[in-house]
Order: C-alpha cells, then sequence, then structure tokens
C-alpha cells in the first residue's frame, strides 16, 4: 500500500567542515531552483527554511509554462523574507513550446512586469528530447528574446544540441549580449556543453550557469565541466541546483543522498566549482555571490 507520509531530509546531505562538523553556510543565490514542482507540495517551507541554513540569500524559482509562470511569481511573492529573497522568472520552456497559442505572450508579459520576475525564460531550444517540433521552439524563444528587449530583462535560456541555431535566434531578433554594445544581459542556464560551445556563448556576451552535473564523475559529466568552468571568467559565473533535479552525486555515503535535489545543497556544486578552478570555496561563493546580484538586480546582502 502506497503511503503519503512526508519523507525526512538526512542531516548529513549537508555540506559540512572537515574539523568540527558543523554546516557549511556560504553566502550564495541559487539562480535555477522549481520549487513549485510537485516535488516540493509537502514541505516548501522546511525546503526555503534549510535554504537559510545553508548560507543562502537569494534564489530564484523557475517559470517553464504560462502556469508555471503564474506559481512562480505567487511563490516569489509569498515566500520572500528579509533573510532569504524570493524571486521568479517567467517564460516557456522549449518543451512546452507547443502548447503556445495566440494569448500566452501577452499573458507572460504582464507577469514579467511584477517586481519579483528578474528574468524572462526559462526558453530556448532543445533539440535532444525535441518534445515540441524544432520549428515552433525555434519562434517561441524568438518571442521571448523579443519580449525581454522590450522590457529590459534578463533573458535564462536552456540549450541542449542547439547552440548554433540558438546563436542564429539572436542574430534575427537582432539581440546583443556584449556589455560594451550595450546589450542585454543572457544566461545559459544548466550549461552541459563542451568547451567550444562554452568560449562561443561568453564571446556573445552571455553567462553560464553550473549545476550539481559538475559533481557527477563520469567523463562527459564532472571531467568535461570541469575543464570548462576553469576558463569561465569571473563575471560570467553563477551557480544553481535545478532542484528537485540533478541531485549532487558527490554526496557520500549513498544513504545520506537525499531523494530530491534542494537549495540547501548548492554548497556541493560550489565547492566542485572552486576545486576545479583552483579557488577557495568561499572565494567562489563570494565573486559567483555578486555576480548573480549584479545580473538579476536582486536585494540580497
Amino acid at each position: 500500500m502506497s503511503s503519503s507520509k512526508k519523507k525526512e531530509f538526512p542531516e548529513g546531505a549537508f555540506l559540512k567542515d572537515s574539523e568540527g562538523g558543523q554546516v557549511v553556510a556560504l553566502p550564495c543565490v541559487d539562480i535555477g531552483a522549481n520549487l513549485v514542482d510537485d516535488a516540493f507540495d509537502k514541505d516548501v517551507d522546511e525546503v526555503l527554511e534549510r535554504a537559510r541554513r545553508a548560507g543562502l540569500r537569494a534564489l530564484v524559482v523557475t517559470g517553464t509554462s504560462l502556469k508555471g509562470s503564474e506559481m512562480a511569481i505567487r511563490f516569489a511573492n509569498e515566500k520572500s523574507s528579509e533573510s532569504l529573497r524570493v524571486y521568479a522568472t517567467c517564460g516557456v520552456h522549449p518543451h512546452d513550446a507547443k502548447s503556445v497559442d495566440e494569448d500566452t505572450m501577452s499573458k507572460i508579459r504582464e507577469l514579467a512586469k511584477d517586481p519579483k520576475c528578474v528574468a524572462i525564460g526559462e526558453c530556448g531550444l532543445d533539440f535532444d528530447r525535441n518534445f515540441s517540433p524544432q520549428d515552433t521552439q525555434k519562434d517561441v524563444f524568438e518571442q521571448q528574446l523579443l519580449l525581454a528587449k522590450e522590457l529590459g530583462k534578463p533573458v535564462f535560456m536552456h540549450c541542449r544540441d542547439a547552440s548554433a541555431s540558438l546563436r542564429e535566434i539572436m542574430e534575427k531578433a537582432d539581440c546583443s549580449f556584449k556589455s560594451d554594445e550595450g546589450g542585454m544581459e543572457g544566461v545559459v542556464h544548466c550549461f552541459t556543453g563542451t568547451m567550444e560551445e562554452a568560449k562561443a556563448f561568453l564571446d556573445l556576451g552571455l553567462h553560464i550557469g553550473i549545476t550539481g552535473w559538475i559533481c557527477d564523475d563520469r567523463e562527459d559529466r564532472s571531467v568535461n565541466l570541469s575543464r570548462v568552468v576553469k576558463e569561465v571568467p569571473r563575471g560570467k559565473l553563477m551557480v544553481e541546483t535545478d532542484a528537485p533535479y540533478l541531485t549532487p552525486r558527490s554526496i557520500r555515503p549513498n544513504r545520506v543522498r537525499p531523494w530530491r535535489n534542494e537549495p540547501c545543497l548548492l554548497p556541493h556544486v560550489m565547492a566542485k566549482v572552486a576545486e576545479a578552478r583552483g579557488e577557495t570555496v568561499e572565494d567562489l561563493a563570494s565573486h559567483a555571490f555578486q555576480t548573480s546580484v549584479d545580473f538579476f538586480g536582486l536585494e540580497a546582502q
């Protein structure tokens, strides 16, 4: 018989120091967490409290559809506090591009005018799974680029096996992300690509978001991404959980690895990024935090 009993979060999952076993609290911003996902229905307030324990000062809740964006904005307005600022993005994920009708973008536009909306997205292209036709994905992405340009909002992007097409649509929409050209702000969220793709995005002026993918020691994940993050300059690098997905596999032993990812596990991501870059985790936390605050225009200290 199935049970609806709430699963307990293992204390051992927090990143802890090597001496006293204290929780490592690092001032940081989770730039992408799916906290309106059903996985958080039963205990979201506890999730936010654990995020505070881990040092988070702000987090951005991702909108991936019209309904999801409405939920994200409502969540940000209801759950934000002085100790943990909560913000949201508004947009349509490429998986849901096929659901966009003639009214969707006008409704996203109105939602995005809420002060809690700090970016347009999650938007972009996914030519890996192709849950929406590619031409539809391209059209919906272009509409959201133009909306971000109109509203002066950053763009929170998704890109899988589509980097060349992503660049083509940016050019078609006449969207520049280069600061010396007075361009827009944009981040490639949950970057998992190659060194060449990262350099191409950086050359366009885009930021790079890194998730727990870097904590997975498989060759095509941590090893590749560790090489990439060394080359991302300060001021262009941000960190995120993409919770409830991509739980850091560096959490050991397996019995203390939670059944889902949470913002409080962001320090594990930062520890791996710092190690790959040859920085202290405190230094990494400091510059990634400031980059996130500047990029999204957050009120976080």
